[in-house]
């Protein structure tokens, strides 16, 4: 709900309206005559950085507490792993056995999407980086249920569009990575990591270290694939060395099902 306050002075929209109505001049068509707020090439320059970091958390903050979600479950997962009616485009055999995640990924969302709806609809909202492969499963079985989705896109180098399943209102970009990872996690009630790459890898260990450190509460901490985490990460060796503890082991949990998460995130204590 957006808040109502008495204005007692012009407001911006107001007066950026009035600014583009003034006397076509040298001076008022000069760049440093234009509203700061309003002039594009300041507002990207390095000097703002900090601004734009502001303007990032606070923008997707607003919006979300605008549309009432109070919490999510973060599905993190490859953008490359197909719907399986396209396994056949899989660059890789293995991709296309991973498939069997996309399908896990969507029923997850369905499930949970509909347990939120049975709390109101404010908790337990489903989020997903916004982009393809896992992400899209994710957001897709959350509009199957009939549901509303997040969706945390992110711009790279070869433009990465939100697919075509998040709800509009709850679809945000991103500049910068750092910002993006806050906004999975501060509202995060659990968090469902599928197989994927380097990407998958960054937010799974960021995670993972707010809560290893006490800086983020425990949630349900969920690995999709047994089999392929530990092809991938011996995490044994890392308790053996000593680098984490043994009991850092517990953090998190192998699932392989849809109905494996949603038991361990419907029965969970939360704080």
């Amino acid at each position: 709900m957006t808040r109502k306050t008495t204005r007692l002075f012009r407001d911006a929209v107001t007066d950026k309206s009035t600014a583009k109505g003034v006397p076509v001049t040298p001076q008022t068509q000069s760049p440093a005559y234009r509203l700061a707020f309003a002039d594009d090439e300041f507002l990207v320059r390095d000097d703002l950085r900090p601004v734009r970091l502001q303007l990032e958390l606070l923008k997707p903050e607003l919006a979300l507490d605008e549309q009432g979600i109070l919490s999510t479950v973060v599905l993190f997962g490859g953008a490359r792993i197909p719907d399986p009616v396209n396994a056949d485009q899989a660059k890789t055999p293995k991709l296309a056995e991973l498939t069997r995640y996309y399908t896990q990924a969507r029923e997850l969302a369905r499930q949970i999407t509909q347990y939120s709806q049975s709390l109101g609809g404010g908790e337990f909202v489903v989020t997903t980086g916004g982009g393809p492969g896992v992400m899209e499963a994710g957001n897709r079985g959350a509009m199957d249920a009939g549901g509303k989705s997040v969706g945390l896109n992110i711009v790279l180098p070869h433009e990465q569009a939100p697919n075509a399943y998040v709800t509009p209102e709850l679809c945000f970009n991103f500049h910068y990575f750092a910002i993006r990872k806050m906004h999975f996690l501060m509202r995060a009630k659990a968090i469902c990591v599928f197989p994927g790459g380097f990407g998958t890898l960054d937010e799974l260990f960021e995670a993972l270290t707010l809560i290893q450190t006490n800086r983020m509460a425990p949630v349900p901490f969920l690995l999709f694939g047994r089999e392929f985490w530990n092809d991938i990460l011996n995490w044994q060796a890392l308790a053996d060395a000593g680098t984490i503890s043994r009991a850092d082991l517990d953090l998190f949990k192998f699932v392989d099902t849809a109905q494996e998460a949603m038991e361990i995130i419907t029965t969970w204590r939360y704080e």
